[in-house]
């Protein structure tokens, strides 16, 4: 008896009839991507991944080239039944090919996927603090004196973007404008002379309401725009947190955030992260780096 040959995957990058496969995808290992997600992240960048014969989805991967010589990987799929075949490795092999070796590539890795990216040449260099919260407490609001939070208007996106490069380490102007398109809310923090000193977003999901980025000079700043996002809502709430913001974790735990884990930022082409001045209190989402 001849055995048949598996029928082959093919890899291709993904366009916006792909959107509800890729939801489909992600819901198949239990990951929360909706329609808005993946349009963001399609928006903002690259999506890749593997079909089978008859055109369904079974693997993906994403980068997001920001405006300097930075990208950022995510949503690494690989559907349950396709595993061990080598596939996360190719799609993330393409992203990473799709632009200039020159390139610094960073990702947040899962537990699973770390030592994957470790034998194709990633290393760790930092970590973001995951954090959930199911109820959040509003008992006791931040005093705030000197400064007013004000909704983000179309006149306040150049000092956004200033203030989001100094924090990220990289100019991204082309994903902030899509992010906040998607925003729920926008909210920049204004001095006494009008100035904008820092700015939060918060972005519905199915599950949780996402929030981040939060850029702000002070920890009592970030945590009043995490309380004016955070305010009012009804249902969960996440917030990814990257490493050295103690005292903001420890306020986030006061207001009933439960930290559940500390994924590795992994790189690649570079040894370490572009210079950060210590601004940035949470992440967009870990697949944005």
């Amino acid at each position: 008896m001849i055995k048949k040959e598996k029928a082959p995957l093919t890899l291709v990058q993904f366009e916006n009839k792909d959107i509800s496969g890729l939801v489909e995808l992600s819901a198949s290992v239990g990951w929360d991507y909706d329609e808005q997600e993946i349009g963001t992240v399609m928006a903002s960048g690259k999506i890749f991944g593997h079909k089978n014969a008859e055109g369904k989805i079974v693997s993906s991967a994403a980068i997001i080239k920001y405006d300097g010589n930075l990208a950022s990987i995510g949503m690494v799929i690989v559907n349950n039944d396709f595993r061990g075949l080598g596939l996360g490795k190719e799609v993330t092999q393409k992203c990473i090919d799709y632009f200039s070796n020159e390139l610094s590539v960073m990702l947040i890795a899962t537990e699973e996927g770390k030592p994957l990216y470790e034998k194709m040449g990633f290393k760790a260099v930092d970590s973001v603090h995951k954090f959930l919260c199911d109820t959040y407490d509003v008992t006791k609001s931040i005093v705030n004196n000197n400064f007013t939070v004000e909704n983000c208007t179309e006149s306040d996106f150049n000092e956004i973007i200033k203030l989001d490069e100094a924090a990220f380490g990289n100019k991204r102007s082309h994903f902030l404008h899509q992010r906040i398109k998607q925003s729920k809310q926008c909210l920049a923090v204004k001095d006494s002379q009008g100035n904008i000193i820092g700015y939060g977003l918060s972005v519905s999901g199915p599950v949780n309401l996402i929030l981040g980025p939060v850029v702000a000079p002070t920890t009592h700043i970030a945590a009043l725009i995490l309380d004016n996002l955070a305010y009012g809502q009804q249902g969960k709430l996440r917030i990814d947190v990257p490493s050295g913001n103690d005292e903001f974790m420890l306020f986030l735990e006061n207001k009933g955030f439960v930290k559940v884990s500390t994924p590795p930022v992994m790189l690649i082409n570079a040894a370490e992260l572009p210079f950060r001045n210590n601004t940035l209190f949470a992440i967009a989402a870990q697949v944005f780096g």
